[in-house]
């Protein structure tokens, strides 16, 4: 029995209902854009930005209001220093010189701003969190969306992107409720999200994917990186993953998770050799690279009874959660989750009075991780690290049973590299030409986040997926409509 397919037309498709695509639609209606579509696969719009905190800005009202210098400049070269100028300064720029206006927009929109730093001591603060985060960014948008006229199409997958033999897109094919549908188009935006859920590209463009990294994030396929290489994109930045450790699995309070980010903790590896500085916990997504080098790509978290009661009673450095603000909060009931974990989830957390115990535990030899114990309790004693250089404010000897054992895990968020384009958020073919009225933002790009996603300048993937959607929505919006 034939298919039954559906023609409609449209000055603009979105592919992607997320922290790309919304903003993709709104900008482009703005500008201008007489008719556009969002198609999003899954049952909800918001894809991981609902899941998200805060995004990144310079120069807003909103740092200028709690006078914060966060020049533009001087952010510039951090991402560049820090990169080692390996990602695309042109694509960067524009997102940076483009991010305080971002803020304008979306507060003109309904939405308030707080500016915590994302870890202690940050300076400059360029967190920019949401009341309600991510999660009600993304509800306003969708509200948005449908107050302009933008069709948003759930349960709806784009399956093909058309293309004229000269070159030029001229429409897309989707599928909706087991119909195909054709829509005539000469503008796209790619917004899918990235392929995170997609293990066998994965595994192609990411040389230490295993199964020891889990997606923490939702598990795209990478649809828009497929159809596009489908009709000659090139690529950039392929394999680079935003990861993070320690993570601690089933966790909802968040309690565990702040005792693993500890600086007085130890932590050792599968062999129970201390590996890096602890102090590392602070900067997640750094401390992902020495457990990358780890066995198993797995490390544990060591502390005792005294540091527990201490994180308990006085508080932690990082703060509870997500909690950034530089005073220290206590974490009661830290002792409570410890047994709790360890007698439910005994894969994930270990209480022991005895550290050969904890050493059976993570399968190392108990010779080897008592020598590592005595010699970093020796550091502690003399106040200085001698194999680490570890900051001795954090030096503290762990002495006091009962002993505790977390088992760290390794995660990606989202991926971070994907099809190559311009300042302009234009799709660059295989012969470093752009593709006429193919553009993409968000996750499903790649040039502008260096191997090591850089906290310093906190929330770059939601800003960047937010103020990359506009520049995509603005260009393609003047595209469509000079068409002759």
């Amino acid at each position: 029995m034939k298919r039954m397919t559906e023609a409609l037309d449209a000055q603009l498709v979105v592919i992607g209902g997320g922290g790309a695509g919304l903003p993709a639609a709104i900008a482009a209606v703005e500008n201008g854009a007489s008719s556009v579509i969002v198609l999003e696969k899954r049952s909800v719009s918001g894809g991981n930005a609902a899941r998200a905190w805060g995004l990144f800005a310079a120069e807003s009202w909103v740092q200028k209001q709690a006078m914060v210098d966060a020049r533009k400049e001087q952010l510039f070269k951090t991402i560049m220093d820090w990169s080692h100028w390996q990602i695309d300064p042109e694509i960067f720029r524009a997102f940076i010189w483009k991010s305080a206006d971002t803020i304008r927009w979306l507060e003109e929109k309904g939405i308030k701003f707080n500016l915590p730093r994302y870890f202690p001591n940050q300076e400059p603060p360029v967190w920019h969190v949401p009341e309600g985060r991510g999660a009600r960014l993304m509800e306003v948008l969708a509200a948005i969306c449908l107050e302009r006229g933008v069709q948003l199409w759930l349960n709806t997958r784009c399956k093909k992107i058309l293309k004229t033999a000269e070159g030029n897109i001229n429409g897309v094919l989707a599928e909706k409720e087991g119909k195909d549908i054709t829509i005539t188009t000469r503008g796209v935006v790619i917004a899918s999200g990235g392929y995170a859920g997609n293990p066998e590209l994965l595994r192609k463009y990411c040389p230490y994917f295993d199964d020891h990294i889990r997606c923490f994030g939702i598990p795209h396929d990478g649809d828009g990186l497929i159809m596009a290489d489908e009709i000659g994109a090139d690529t950039a930045s392929l394999g680079h993953l935003l990861l993070e450790w320690p993570h601690v699995h089933n966790d909802p309070s968040s309690i565990l998770a702040s005792a693993a980010r500890e600086p007085y903790t130890v932590y050792v590896n599968k062999r129970g050799k201390r590996f890096t500085d602890e102090t590392n916990g602070l900067h997640a997504f750094e401390s992902a690279n020495a457990i990358l080098q780890q066995p198993e790509k797995t490390g544990f978290i060591l502390f005792d009874d005294a540091i527990r009661r201490s994180m308990e009673e006085t508080g932690v450095v990082l703060g509870r959660g997500n909690d950034r603000e530089e005073r220290r909060r206590g974490i009661p009931g830290l002792e409570k989750q410890l047994i709790s974990a360890a007698e439910n989830n005994p894969a994930r957390v270990k209480a022991s009075t005895s550290w050969p115990d904890i050493a059976d535990w993570i399968g190392a030899d108990p010779k080897v991780l008592k020598g590592a114990l005595d010699r970093y309790n020796s550091f502690c004693d003399q106040g200085y690290d001698a194999e680490f250089a570890k900051d001795r404010r954090y030096l503290l000897a762990l002495r006091t049973p009962p002993y505790y054992a977390i088992k760290g895990e390794l995660i990606f968020l989202n991926t971070l590299g994907g099809l190559k384009i311009n300042e302009k958020m234009e799709v660059i073919n295989r012969k470093g030409d752009p593709i006429p009225g193919l553009y993409s933002a968000g996750a499903d790009t790649g040039g502008w986040e260096p191997q090591t996603y850089c906290d310093r300048l906190s929330g770059t993937a939601l800003g960047f997926s937010i103020n990359s959607g506009r520049i995509a929505g603005e260009n393609a919006a003047s595209f469509v409509r000079n068409i002759n």
